[in-house]
């Protein structure tokens, strides 16, 4: 049975009154606003700056950006009578271009042109295809096929194997596309990013040096995912699997193991051995009443780079921290005693922070392989199995450390006996225990023992961690959230390299100024909602010392050492104040290329051009700019 179609005959006639609107808009440059000059008769008239985080241009919008509220947010706001200014930037900068571009060249020269691919594609791994990477391209193999899907013929795709390519493509498609949504923009002011545009090039350059000048930006060793194999860092368009993946923070808790030992141990008698435990909260170590390990997982003890001192971990834990300044040489691991968790199950340790004197390792067979040290922090054929003895585990009394409104000092006792928990084996229903506990300890809880008793959890969390590392119980450990696999099939590891990195928290009075911020109480910048008010707390723990410099891809040269590109992030904090004079200096190019109407050259903008254009007090500078241009420039 056949359906008509209805007829689209009214939505056609909306479709044509909305062209006839976008065009007078167009024609009356309805949306471009300038700054008022001196003496104007209405200087003071409420203004309202709407923007957009500018989309990157490896493709056509998505349909999510039909939802964004600043297309009805300016048209109201000039509905109230303010000067309304809605400016639209393109983003350009980072590596998925280049790397999309690269995957063309290798493409054409594996499979000639046009390609001819395999008949029978294998499947990746399922962790891979759920990556954003798959989700984007529908599972397809080849970015050949990525690029056919979207309707691009063999010779046009041949084009975009030089990143360029791709820079002067899709930004006017995205224009005409937003055009058509209506959006109240000043296209004037619009721009793409990376050395193409001199003119941004010249901003973001400038910017660095500002903050070279007042000392934050810093050049050490920071955390990165790296290759062993490759010897080298490991970025996104490197990575068979683990796209998006950073290093993860652990607090690695130095657990003593107490003399005499036995079987195995016994021949590293007279050493200083450890137990080394990833946390990530280790404010919880004043409750701990035993340390978890896994009967039939293989350990290792190694030599570090502290004297005397040996530690006990899996060899790929041991491998992480072997390139994190763990071992005497970087990347090797001085295998001292193979061992099982059988052979460490039930010894007595010597555990920081706990009220107990011993704490001992007990069995949980749930601890995978594959994920940090495999030693965690916390039954009668059971015990007996694994060599338990009572007074391992009795008497057993959960230590009260944190109060959590409605669940008390005990909230994971809470959480159990709530959700009717038996024994380690009930998997789902510990999981959700964790998380509840987890958030409602970390973010509602108060630390009852201790030097920091009466304190909120989440403000403590790093005193305990900074106590524990200058006293030498503890030290910092970190790898991969997830697996990340490079393209030459080996498994990465967090090494300490070489980077620029942004130097944030210059002192505890700055985090303190920082994090007052988004102080609900008394804020200077409400965050309206508790997850806001967290989503920016994770932020800012997450961006201190962020590196802001890398080596492949698009962008602007880092301006003291050229070999490196400034990173994605860190050349789009402060593109807003582009907007400013955007218009005057490269009115209706995206890459700069016509110029604008005062007709500066990029290459006449100094740093200190800048500096008079955005710093109300920094003097005229040398250059052979007109005055006048530069006092419309600092008007805007």
């Amino acid at each position: 049975m056949s359906i008509d179609r209805k007829s689209t005959a009214k939505v056609d006639y909306l479709k044509e009154i909305e062209k006839q609107i976008q065009k007078r808009w167009a024609e009356n440059k309805t949306f471009e606003v300038d700054s008022l000059p001196p003496g104007s008769p209405d200087p003071k008239k409420e203004k309202f700056f709407c923007t957009f985080p500018y989309p990157y241009m490896n493709g056509r919008l998505h349909l999510g950006h039909t939802f964004t509220i600043s297309k009805f947010a300016t048209g109201y706001e000039r509905l109230k009578g303010k000067r309304c200014l809605f400016p639209f930037g393109l983003h350009c900068t980072g590596m998925p271009i280049k790397a999309c571009a690269d995957k063309l060249k290798r493409e054409m020269a594996d499979f000639g042109f046009p390609p001819k691919f395999p008949e029978k594609v294998e499947k990746e791994e399922s962790k891979q295809m759920k990556s954003k990477i798959a989700a984007k391209t529908g599972g397809l193999e080849y970015q050949w096929q990525i690029m056919q899907s979207i309707g691009l013929s063999d010779e046009e795709i041949r084009k975009f194997a030089e990143a360029d390519y791709w820079l002067h493509y899709f930004p006017p498609l995205a224009k005409s596309d937003l055009q058509s949504m209506g959006l109240k923009v000043d296209w004037r002011r619009s721009f793409i990013t990376t050395h193409v545009n001199p003119y941004y090039d010249s901003f973001v350059r400038w910017h660095f040096w500002t903050l070279k000048d007042g000392g934050n930006i810093k050049f050490g060793k920071r955390y990165t995912i790296f290759s062993p194999k490759d010897g080298q860092p490991c970025m996104d368009h490197d990575r068979q699997t683990g796209e998006g993946v950073a290093p993860q923070e652990y607090t690695g808790i130095k657990m003593k193991i107490c003399e005499p030992f036995k079987g195995k141990l016994s021949a590293l008698s007279g050493k200083n051995v450890f137990l080394l435990a990833a946390t990530l909260r280790p404010e919880t170590m004043y409750g701990q009443t035993n340390c978890w390990v896994q009967p039939d997982i293989k350990y290792i003890a190694f030599e570090t780079n502290i004297e005397n001192e040996i530690y006990i971990s899996t060899r790929r834990g041991a491998r992480n921290m072997s390139y994190q300044g763990f071992t005497p040489k970087e990347g090797v691991v001085n295998i001292l005693l193979e061992l099982t968790g059988q052979d460490i199950m039930g010894i007595p340790l010597d555990a920081p922070l706990t009220h107990h004197k011993v704490v001992y390792t007990l069995p949980m067979l749930t601890i995978k392989e594959d994920k940090d040290s495999t030693v965690l922090l916390n039954l009668k054929a059971f015990r007996q199995k694994y060599g338990i003895t009572d007074e391992m585990v009795l008497p057993y009394e959960p230590i009260p450390i944190i109060r959590v409104p409605g669940y008390g000092d005990l909230c994971a006792v809470k959480a159990c006996d709530d959700l009717k928990i038996k024994s380690q084996n009930d998997k789902d229903l510990l999981v959700e225990a964790k998380e509840l506990t987890y958030k409602k300890a970390f973010y509602e809880g108060t630390i009852i023992v201790g030097e920091y008793a009466g304190h909120k959890v989440q403000d403590v969390k790093k005193l305990v961690q900074k106590k524990m590392l200058d006293s030498g119980e503890a030290r910092i450990y970190m790898e991969p959230e997830r697996k990340v696999i490079s393209r030459s099939a080996d498994e990465c590891v967090v090494a300490l390299c070489d980077q620029c990195y942004l130097y944030t928290h210059r002192s505890c009075s700055d985090e303190i100024q920082t994090t007052h911020l988004i102080d609900n109480e008394k804020p200077l910048t409400c965050a309206y909602a508790e997850e806001t008010r967290r989503n920016f707390e994770a932020t800012l723990d997450w961006i201190q010392e962020h590196a802001c410099s890398w080596s492949y891809g698009l962008g602007t040269r880092l301006p003291w050492d050229e070999q490196y590109l400034i990173e994605s992030l860190s050349d789009s904090t402060i593109y807003n104040a582009y907007y400013t004079v955007a218009h005057l200096l490269q009115e209706g190019s995206f890459d700069g290329s016509a110029g604008g109407p005062l007709g500066i050259r990029a290459e006449q903008i100094t740093r200190e051009v800048w500096d008079y254009v955005f710093f109300k007090d920094a003097p005229f500078p040398k250059t052979d700019i007109s005055m006048d241009k530069l006092n419309d420039l600092f008007a805007e």
